[in-house]
């Protein structure tokens, strides 16, 4: 199986910690160079430190808030258009803050729909052309098993997640003829800095720990426990590489069998 990644780009958005961090270090691993796509540039500059180089590969970073996308599209059209190469783009994104549905602010869908659709629309206009000049691409979007069975108390991500699952396979339609293939990869509840921000959120409603919580959600799944960013990275990789040459437009839950429909 090939999954050599060598004298490829990869562009890796919201890689400075949990699973975009964990990508862009497997992704480096495999060869691949490594942009890694951020707003703190302290933290950019520390993680492309830590990547693997050992196979001549040359890591950098852009500095890009996805709470503005205008900003976010002159500084990826301006990269773009400096001559450089991509051949994988990952976007991801930190989900919107929990809470019932029929409590969110109006406010709270124009800027979960902004900083998830919107920038993931600005990434890919800007970077395809790039992809078709090079003989093909992959785009992996990080999503969410919420475009498969609802998640409690989530529900502006809920419908957020839908809506970029939507535009991906309609992208998968469009640029399949390119030899660009776009899937998601839709984590299950996964040890990052917002599951903890949940938990503990969840964990002050019912006067309980962090731990309780976190152990109530790992016994969701079937394997009894959450899981690790590094094994939703492992399915990205994957998707990137040459052996998921013919994979396109699929959704893949990565939740350790938790969501109930196949």
């Amino acid at each position: 199986m090939d999954l050599n990644l060598k004298n490829k780009v990869a562009v890796v958005c919201g890689s400075t910690q949990g699973i975009g961090k964990a990508t862009a270090t497997e992704l480096a691993r495999l060869g691949a160079s490594v942009v890694l796509v951020a707003r703190n540039e302290e933290k950019l500059k520390e993680v492309a430190g830590e990547l693997d180089s050992t196979n001549g590969q040359k890591h950098s970073y852009i500095i890009a808030d996805f709470s503005k996308p205008e900003e976010l599209k002159t500084t990826i059209e301006s990269w773009a258009n400096a001559g450089n190469k991509v051949h994988i783009l990952v976007n991801n994104t930190g989900g919107p803050k929990g809470g019932p549905i029929i409590n969110a602010g109006i406010d709270e869908f124009y800027s979960a729909f902004n900083q998830h659709l919107i920038c993931n629309h600005i990434m890919v206009q800007a970077l395809y052309p790039i992809m078709k000049a090079e003989g093909g691409g992959r785009i992996i979007n990080v999503i969410s098993t919420s475009v498969k069975q609802p998640l409690h108390n989530l529900g502006v991500s809920n419908t957020i997640r839908g809506a970029v699952a939507s535009w991906s396979k309609t992208l998968a339609n469009e640029l399949g003829q390119f030899n660009i293939t776009v899937n998601n990869v839709l984590p299950g509840a996964t040890n990052t800095d917002r599951l903890q921000t949940l938990a503990k959120i969840k964990s002050d409603q019912i006067n309980g720990t962090v731990d309780e919580v976190l152990e109530e959600m790992g016994s969701e799944s079937p394997m009894n426990r959450i899981a690790n960013p590094e094994e939703i990275a492992n399915a990205i990789a994957f998707l990137a590489s040459p052996a998921a040459s013919y994979i396109n437009g699929i959704n893949v839950p990565v939740d350790g069998g938790r969501t109930k429909s196949l």
